[in-house]
């Protein structure tokens, strides 16, 4: 997991702890969350692999996921 995240990130995290995981828009496929703690490194996507990747404020928070996903779980996860 650290691996892949330092290869499409650029940065390095640590503490993974598994989240939970819902069925993927695929057949037979599962998307599964992790949460995990900033190690180090600087944002650098792989734009092969992702779209996009930034930080956030905690304050100005982008438009986030839609209710009932998992990626919406994980954000309000992490603003407790």
């Amino acid at each position: 997991m650290a691996r892949e995240v330092k290869e499409e990130t650029g940065i390095e995290v640590c503490n993974i702890r598994y989240f939970d995981s819902q069925p993927w828009a695929f057949p037979s496929n599962l998307m599964m969350g992790f949460i995990a703690d900033y190690a180090g490194g600087e944002l650098d996507p792989d734009y092969e692999e992702l779209t996009d990747a930034q930080w956030f404020d905690i304050d100005k928070l982008p438009l986030v996921a839609p209710e009932g996903t998992i990626a919406r779980r994980l954000i309000e996860a992490c603003l407790v």
